[in-house]
C-alpha cells in the first residue's frame, strides 16, 4: 500500500503537471521555476525541458546516443564547452557508453534493472559520480563543468564531475611581494586555492565547509579553519552572517566583505585580504577563520585586529630584532601619513610660536607671493599625489611607474616655479606619501589617505586642538569597533601582556609558546617550552 502523499508533494506534482502541459509551448522559463520540477522517465520530455531553460545558450554540447543494450535505449549527454574537460567526455564517458557497456553485454554478464546504479558504481571510470533528480541541482552541476548522463526510462541523471577549464598558473603575488618568503600566491579557482592551503597544513584537523551564494552566479565560497584552534563560536557567527546573504551575484571577495563586516561606516577595516597561502595558513593557527571565494584571488581572514595591517608576511621570516624595528618604524610612518599635514597647518595657520625662529624664517621666505593658505596647499597636493596613485595604479605597468614618478617630480617642480604651492608644503606631502607606501597593506593606505583629509580640516579650523580632537575621536572609535566579536585594539584595549610579544614588536619564535586568548579555544599551546637555544653545555 502506497503512502498518501504529503501537501508539499502534491503541490509539486500539480505543479510539474502544469509545466508538462506547457512544455511544448513557447514560454520563457526561469531558474526560480526549475526549484520545483523534476526529471520524469520520459527522456524526450526531460530533453524538451531542459532546452527550455538552456534556450539560446550555443555553448552547450548536447549528444544523443542508443546504448547497445537488449532493448536499444537512447541516452542524453549534456555539458558545457569550455568548462567541462572534452578529453575525459570523450575518452572514458563516451567510450564506456558505446565500447565497454557492449563489451559486457558481449560477456553476457546481467545487469540489474537499475541501470543508473549500475553506470555510477561500476561502469563510468570518474572520480565523483552523483544521481540527482531535482531539475534546480542538475542546471547548477550542468553550467559548473559537470556533465549530465540522462537514460529513457529512468527519472534520475548520473552526474559526473569533469571540470575542467582553463586557469591561471600559481604566480608571485603582485600586491605582496616580499624578499625572504614562499613566492606562491592564489589564484582564481577556488580548489586550487584551498589546495595551497593543505598543502602546508597536513592535518585532519584542517576543515573546508563550502557553500554556494548569489542567486545569479551561484558562486562557491568556502570557510576554512582549524578544528581544536579555532573558537567554535566564531566558526558559528562567520556562517550564519554568510547564511544570511541574498544576493544575485558575487563575483569578488569584496561584495562579501561589506554584509558580513561589523561596522559598515567606518573607515577601517575590519577584515583582511590577502593573496599568499603562507599569511591564511599562519592565522589559521592562530585561531582564524579565512573565507575563500571562486573567482577571486584574494582571501578574507577573520577576525582582523588593527595591529594585523602592520605586520608583513616576512616578518615572521626574518630575525626578530630587525622585524621589531621594521614595526616601529611602521607605526611611525602611519602616524606621519594620518597627521603630518595637519600638524603643518595647524603650526603655519595658528601656532607660529611654536615653530623655531629659523626654521618659521625659511617657512616664511618660502611662502612668500603663494597665494594660497596652507589648508589649500595642503589639499591641493594631497589630490595631486592621489591622482598620480591612481593613474599610476589603471594604467599598464612599464608606463604607469614612469607616470608616477615623472608626474610628481614634474608638478611638484612646476608648481614651486609658478608660486602656487610652497618648496615646504610639496616636502610634506612628499613625506606623505612615502610614509604611506611603508605600510605593508593597501586596506589601511586607502583608510588613512581618507583620516588624513579629516585631520587636515580639523587642524585648518581649530589648530592643534581640533588635529588633537580628531585623535581622539578616531582612538575612541578604534576601541569601540569590533570584528566578529573580538576587540579590534587587542591586544591593547583590552590590555594582554602575554600577547603583546607580537604586536609593536615581535619577540623570537622560543618566545611565542601561546596563541592569542582571544581567537584561539582548546589548544593553546604553540611551541614546547625550553626551546630557548645558548651555547652548548659541556664538553664533548
Amino acid at each position: 500500500m502506497k503512502k498518501p502523499l504529503k501537501p508539499a508533494e502534491i503541490r509539486a506534482k500539480k505543479r510539474q503537471q502544469e509545466l508538462m502541459e506547457i512544455v511544448g509551448e513557447d514560454q520563457y522559463f526561469s531558474d526560480k521555476e526549475a526549484e520545483s520540477l523534476q526529471l520524469t522517465a520520459d527522456l524526450d520530455w526531460n530533453q524538451q525541458l531542459l532546452e527550455k531553460f538552456l534556450d539560446k545558450a550555443d555553448d552547450i554540447v548536447k549528444r544523443r546516443v542508443v546504448l547497445p543494450l537488449a532493448d536499444k535505449r537512447e541516452a542524453l549527454i549534456l555539458y558545457v564547452d569550455g568548462l567541462a574537460d572534452e578529453v575525459t567526455v570523450s575518452q572514458i564517458i563516451m567510450r564506456t557508453l558505446l565500447i565497454e557497456l557492449e563489451k559486457v553485454n558481449q560477456d553476457r554478464m546481467q545487469l540489474q534493472l537499475d541501470i543508473i546504479e549500475q553506470f555510477s558504481e561500476k561502469l563510468v571510470l570518474i572520480g565523483e559520480v552523483t544521481k540527482e533528480n531535482m531539475l534546480d541541482k542538475l542546471l547548477t552541476s550542468l553550467l559548473s563543468g559537470d556533465t549530465l548522463l540522462l537514460i529513457d526510462k529512468c527519472d534520475e541523471a548520473i552526474v559526473m564531475d569533469t571540470r575542467g577549464w582553463q586557469t591561471r598558473g600559481i604566480q608571485e603575488p603582485s600586491a605582496e611581494a616580499v624578499i625572504r618568503g614562499p613566492r606562491e600566491g592564489f589564484v582564481e579557482t577556488l580548489r586550487i586555492n584551498t589546495m595551497l592551503i593543505r598543502r602546508k597544513l597536513r592535518t585532519s584537523d584542517l576543515k573546508i565547509k563550502t557553500q554556494q551564494l548569489g542567486t545569479k552566479t551561484k558562486t562557491d565560497v568556502a570557510i576554512i579553519y582549524i578544528e581544536g584552534i579555532a573558537n567554535p563560536k566564531i566558526v558559528e557567527e562567520v556562517e550564519k552572517r554568510l547564511k544570511r546573504i541574498n544576493i544575485d551575484s558575487v563575483l569578488e571577495s569584496g561584495y562579501l566583505e561589506e554584509l558580513i563586516e561589523d561596522c559598515s561606516y567606518s573607515p577601517f577595516p575590519q577584515i583582511q585580504s590577502t593573496e599568499r597561502p603562507d599569511k591564511v595558513v599562519a592565522n589559521l593557527l592562530e585561531g582564524r577563520v579565512a573565507i575563500v571565494v571562486d573567482h577571486t584571488p584574494f582571501v578574507m581572514i577573520v577576525p582582523t585586529l588593527f595591529f594585523q595591517f602592520l605586520q608583513a608576511a616576512e616578518d615572521y621570516y626574518e630575525r626578530s630584532l630587525y622585524v621589531s624595528l621594521l614595526r616601529i618604524i611602521r607605526v611611525i610612518a602611519l602616524i606621519i601619513s594620518l597627521a603630518l599635514p595637519g600638524i603643518y597647518v595647524a603650526a603655519i595657520t595658528f601656532h607660529q610660536e611654536m615653530i623655531p625662529f629659523g626654521f618659521a624664517l625659511s617657512i616664511a621666505s618660502g611662502r612668500e607671493g603663494t597665494p594660497f593658505p596652507g589648508f589649500l596647499e595642503a589639499m591641493f597636493m594631497g589630490i595631486v599625489f592621489e591622482i598620480l596613485r591612481e593613474a599610476g595604479v589603471r594604467l599598464p605597468k612599464p608606463v604607469g611607474q614612469a607616470v608616477s614618478i615623472v608626474g610628481a617630480l614634474v608638478i611638484g617642480e612646476s608648481a614651486v616655479n609658478a608660486g602656487v604651492v610652497s618648496p615646504i608644503m610639496v616636502i610634506v606631502a612628499a613625506l606623505t606619501a612615502i610614509s604611506s607606501f611603508a605600510i605593508p597593506n593597501f586596506s589601511i593606505i586607502l583608510s588613512s589617505t581618507f583620516i588624513r583629509f579629516f585631520l587636515t580640516l580639523l587642524a585648518a579650523v581649530m589648530g592643534y586642538f581640533g588635529l588633537i580632537w580628531g585623535l581622539l575621536v578616531l582612538l575612541i572609535h578604534l576601541a569601540s569597533l569590533r570584528s566578529f566579536g573580538v576587540p579590534y585594539l587587542s591586544p591593547i584595549a583590552p590590555g594582554n601582556w602575554a600577547n603583546l610579544k607580537d604586536t609593536f614588536v615581535r619577540v623570537p619564535w622560543w618566545g611565542m609558546m601561546k596563541r592569542p586568548h582571544l581567537l584561539a579555544k582548546g589548544n593553546m599551546d604553540r611551541i614546547k617550552p625550553g626551546l630557548r637555544p645558548g651555547p652548548r653545555q659541556g664538553r664533548e
